[in-house]
């Protein structure tokens, strides 16, 4: 199995447990790898026959925009769930980032990992 990794991917979400917090959207940092097999591009050199990265960052924008989550964990679930569903790829692994959300701490987030 081949990855493709789109790495430190900023996006605006509305994200966390207390209402409040879900009112303004927050950037959140996300690190994707998708497992895919991409013998088949690596000869044809056609976009038809990888994943469309483009596409991939896009639709995670879009669904952003349009939901939010209490919990990183969910988050995280939904865009797995997204990626494997929309997309031609055997497995993903998303790492789900909140910068500085607490003092002191750089960020805290979780990874998830799903194979289709």
């Amino acid at each position: 199995m081949d990855t493709i990794f789109l790495e430190q991917v900023k996006v605006q979400t509305k994200l966390g447990v207390p209402e409040w917090e879900r009112m303004v959207e927050q950037t959140i940092i996300l690190d994707i790898e998708i497992g895919v097999d991409l013998s088949k591009a690596c000869k044809s050199d056609a976009i038809e026959d990888t994943v469309d990265y483009g596409a991939v960052v896009f639709r995670i924008r879009e669904t952003l925009k349009q939901n939010s989550f209490q919990l990183v964990e969910a988050l995280a679930e939904h865009i797995c769930q997204l990626i494997l569903s929309e997309f031609k790829v055997l497995s993903v692994k998303v790492k789900v980032a909140k910068p500085a959300i607490l003092p002191g701490l750089k960020a805290l987030g979780i990874i998830v990992e799903r194979v289709k």
